[in-house]
This record gives C-alpha cells, structure tokens and sequence, in this order.
C-alpha cells in the first residue's frame, strides 16, 4: 500500500510537468519512501460557516502586501486569448461564464483589510457581463491592428483588489462568424492550473447550453476560502519546524543572486518590463533527451533544468545556482477542480564543484528535486519570512530566475458551432530577471524565454537560447564530458572570437610601454567611462589617478623592475586598478585565481 506521503510529493511533482510513467512514479515512490506521514495533513478540507469573509492563504497575503506598495501592479494579470470563428452565441457564453463565476467563490471575492489584517470578501453574488467591441467597420488591414491594440490593453488595464471583479471578459467582433475573447484574472484568484479548470468548464457548459441544456457540472464541495483556512490551521507546528528545517538548511550560505551578464543597468526598484523570445527544439532533439532522462533514472524536467543550470555556470562562474521552479501545490484530491491561487514555488540549489560532468550533475539535481518535492507545502511567502533575506527592492528574494517545463496536454477549449485558433498575448512583463518557460509536445519543444528588458537585449537573449540548444545537443551525445569543456560557440562566434578581435595589429609610436599609452588616452578623454561592471563605472581620468596613488604607494616600499606582485581579487574596478598600479610602478604583477586550492 502506498504511504499518503509519497502520493501527496508525487502528485506535486505531476501537477505543474505533467503525467510520470510507472517507471518514473516507482524512482519517485523509492526516494520519498523514507519519509514519514503527516498526520495532521491526513484530514480532508471541510466546507467552514460563509460569514461573507474568510483569512487571506499564504500566497495571497504576499500579493496583497505587494498591491499595497504598488496598486494595480501589472505583473500580476493573468490574461488569455482566443480567436473564435463561427456563429457564437453570445447569450450562452455569457451564460456559461456566469456559471463559473457562480460555482467558484474565488472569482466573487475582493479583498479588504480590517484592523491592519486582510481578509477575503466573498460576494454571494456576481453577474460578469462581457463588453462586446465591434471592430467591423475598419478597413481589413487596420482591424487586425487595431484588435491586437485593443487586446493588450485589456489584458494589462489594472485590477482594483478592494472594489474588484478580479475576472473580466471582454469580445472583441472582427467580422459577423469571427470574434476574440479576452479573459484576464488576477493572479490573487487564480493560477495556472485554474485557467486549466476554467477552459475546461467553459467548454462543458457552451455545449449545454448551445444544445438548450442545464449545467452539467455538480456543485463543488469545498470552495478557495475552506483551503485557506484549512492551511493556516495545518501548517504550524512540528509540520511547519519540519519542512522551516529543511529549506533552512538547503538554503544556508546560498548566494543572494545569479550574477548573468547584462545589456543594462538594473534599476533601483524592480519595475515588471518585460517582453518573451520564444524558440523551437526538434523532435530529434526532444526525443533523445526523453531517452537520456529514462536512461538516468531521471524525469526530463530535471534534465533540462541540469543542462539549464550549466548553461548558467558557464556565463556567470557561479559555482552554487539558486533557481526557481513552480509546482502546482494541489496534493489533495478535493483542490483539484478548484480555481484559485494554491501555485507554489521551489528554490532548487546546485553545486557545480569539482567540475562535474553533466551525468554528474544531472544526479545531484535529481536529489535536489526530490527532496523538493517532499518539501514542498512550505508556501514560498513563509519561506522568505522564515529566513529574512537582505531587502533588495530590485531583485526577488532568493531566485532572480525561474524554470519551468509543462509535459501535460493542456485543456482543449472546444464550443459547438467554432474553430478555435489561438491568439498570442505575448507577456510584456515579468516578476524576475529571466523566466525559462518549455512546453514539451510530440512534435518537440517549445521555450519561451521571458526578461528583463531593463537588463537584456533581445539579440542577448536570443544567442542565450542558441547555446542552451547547443548545450542540449552535446549532452545527449556525450553525457559524460565535463559540462565546463561543452562547446558553446557557434562557427560565426569562434571566427569573430579567434580571428576577427584577435586581430590586434596595430603600430605605436616609439617604445611606448602600455601604462604610456593608457596615460594618452586618459589625457585625451578624462570623462569618457573607462570601465563599466554591473551598477558601478569609472571615468578614465579617475581610473587613471587611482592607479597613479596605488603605484606611489608601491615605490615607496621599493618596489623595482625586478619585483614580482601578486594580485588576489574577484573580477572588479578593484582589479584593474591594482594591475595598472602594478605596471605603473615598474613591477610585474602575477594573476592569482582565487578559486583555485590555497596551496
């Protein structure tokens, strides 16, 4: 008989990536096997009294507290699109969006504060009506213009969280058989397991009532609000001191950020712009990492995070990664058909020393994730609470970057009398640095890369998802190379690298020695930024004088032609400064690594 437990971490790990075969459920059952029930959790969630108002879950209070700072913050629209060609009836879409909103509260409830602490308002009624936009009358080359204009302004007009509703719909009428609808909600109400549910109920109730027919759907048994207050009184306690021991440990001395190259100056305070690059694995390709993962013993998702992992130790030398991972935290049954905001997420950590090779690395990710998933009921708002990081208005706390696979088929919105065709509302924002985002199908691999556009240029991001293809290709074919030995340069990038920038021939006037020449140029362009690292740059002229004290200082210690200097620092200002200082004071300087062994 299976443990309670080990169904609860399994179902964790489906939820967000899809359905595991036998094989992959047995090395998940095998792992978790060790660990203990919890007893506490084993009761089920009972409906509680409707008094109009219930306690904010964990994950909601977070997005409160963060719409207090910030009101109608953007990032947390949740929108989704869809072209409809045919003869809609538009009474019974209404009809049938009605009827969700009726059967879950979520969608009925605002959120207030009473004495300083939030609460749900959870209205006992709310008739969703749906704007009709008619766009016929415009010229065929502007409608489409216009409706993608019309479209991404719905999809990023704020919510109100105190007046609400937070679902709205709005149809946008192209022609007399074909319209566009616009549904968007806000994340403190749903997630993206709950536009699953949406779609699903949306297309069993348009073909009720398209065929004159009453709702199908039998009421649910619990509603968002019983989960919320059912999860406050579950976790606290030994459970709450079990899983709080876990993440403390597993996070201890974890770096405060992935340190990626940038295009741009982080800002001061995060400010959500973002925009989406996406790409295409083949078949090919996504069938042999299925191969590799089966032949590891490994799901694929731990896979493509290991080889995304090392792709970001290869940009940044970060030898300890903190990335990001959401699961769909919906381990008991009853929450299943639930719309609300249950999604979690998970600061998975690697190590990268001793130079792994990927075969290497893919096992310490795979006992990363699993003890993940074993502990992951803790709400990532406790987490950060629980561990106090240093407040950084510019980055999120813990993980800057996320990964994220989907290997289940997502719900198929099917109304009577329609062709459905998708309709792209690309993300223009983002809540991290970058959002690795892959969808895996029978026909390949989808990645969708979302960032930053304060930080990265779309040819950056671009030339990122290349080498993270190339880096896929190397595994597959040799697993047991080194990930630090991986060729990541494609052939324009090496001839540009070995050639064209080696191609530094140039004559100078005289016996001119480097520190002349550096002198020159400071003379000629004092202001002109001379070096430039993350927030910090400096001129050439102050770049100049720091080196001109530093070599000073050196003479006057005697320092001669014939001394030797070491010089043991991290990449920085600092440096470049102590190498010119060095070479100024007629010295050579001698480059100590400081990741290699003391001795």
């Amino acid at each position: 008989m299976k443990s309670k437990t080990n169904d609860k971490a399994i179902s964790g790990a489906v939820k967000e990536r899809g359905q595991l075969s036998p094989a992959k459920r047995a090395l998940l059952e095998k792992r978790l096997a060790g660990r203990s029930s919890v007893e506490t959790g084993a009761e089920g969630i009972r409906p509680g009294p409707r008094n109009g108002s219930a306690p904010l879950s964990f994950a909601q209070q977070r997005l409160w507290f963060l719409d207090q700072l910030e009101p109608g913050l953007l990032a947390y629209n949740m929108p989704a699109a869809v072209r409809l060609l045919g003869r809609l009836d538009v009474t019974v879409l209404n009809w049938s969006l009605n009827e969700i909103v009726r059967r879950h509260e979520s969608l009925r409830t605002t959120f207030n504060s009473v004495a300083g602490q939030p609460i749900q308002i959870i209205a006992p009624a709310l008739e969703l009506s749906t704007p009709i936009i008619d766009l016929t009358d415009l010229p065929d080359d502007e409608r489409e213009t216009e409706a993608m204009q019309r479209a991404r302004e719905e999809a990023y007009r704020p919510f109100d969280l105190v007046r609400g509703p937070l679902i709205r719909a709005v149809l946008l009428r192209l022609r007399s058989e074909e319209h566009v609808l616009i549904l968007t909600m806000h994340h403190i109400v749903s997630d993206g397991w709950s536009q699953g549910v949406l779609t699903k109920e949306l297309g069993v109730l348009y073909e009720a009532g398209a065929n004159g027919l009453r709702s199908p759907l039998s009421d649910l048994s619990i509603q968002y609000a019983d989960f919320a207050q059912w999860q406050r009184g579950w976790l606290k306690g030994d459970e709450l001191d079990r899983q709080i021991e876990y993440w403390r440990n597993h996070l201890k001395g974890a770096p405060p950020s992935v340190d990626l190259p940038t295009d741009g100056v982080r800002p001061p305070q995060m400010n959500y712009q973002g925009s989406t690059f996406v790409f295409e694995l083949s078949a090919e390709l996504s069938e042999s990492l299925n191969a590799l993962s089966r032949r590891e013993g490994a799901t694929l998702f731990m896979t493509l995070l290991a080889a995304f992992k090392a792709l970001l130790w290869r940009y940044t030398g970060q030898r300890d990664l903190v990335v990001g991972t959401p699961v769909a935290n919906r381990s008991r049954e009853e929450l299943e058909g639930l719309i609300g905001f249950f999604v979690n997420t998970l600061a998975l950590r690697t190590d990268f020393t001793g130079d792994p090779t990927f075969r290497g690395l893919l096992r310490r990710v795979k006992e990363v994730s699993l003890a993940a998933y074993a502990h992951q009921d803790l709400p990532f708002e406790l987490l950060v609470e629980e561990l106090q990081p240093v407040r950084d208005l510019s980055r999120n706390p813990l993980f800057q970057i996320v990964f994220d696979l989907q290997n289940a088929p997502a719900p198929v919105l099917e109304l009577t009398g329609l062709t459905l065709q998708p309709y792209d509302l690309s993300s223009e924002s983002t809540r991290f640095d970058l959002e690795l985002h892959l969808t895996s199908r029978p026909e390949g691999i989808t990645g969708a890369l979302v960032y930053s556009t304060n930080l990265f240029a779309e040819s950056s991001v671009r030339q990122l998802a290349e080498r993270y293809r190339m880096l896929l290709e190397a595994v597959v074919a040799d697993p047991e190379q080194c990930v630090s030995r991986i060729e990541l340069l494609v052939n324009a990038e090496r001839k540009k690298l070995l050639l064209e920038w080696n191609d530094t021939v140039r004559l100078f006037p005289g016996k001119s020695c480097i520190t002349d020449l550096f002198e020159m140029w400071a003379t000629r362009t004092p202001d002109r930024i001379a070096l430039a690292i993350g927030d910090k740059s400096v001129t050439y002229e102050e770049l100049n004088r720091r080196a001109n004290q530093l070599a000073h200082y050196l003479v006057s210690y005697g320092i001669s032609e014939e001394t030797r200097i070491g010089i043991y620092i991290e990449r920085s200002v600092e440096m470049i400064v102590a190498v010119l200082g060095v070479l100024k004071a007629g010295a050579t300087y001698v480059p100590l690594e400081p990741s290699y062994p003391e001795e």
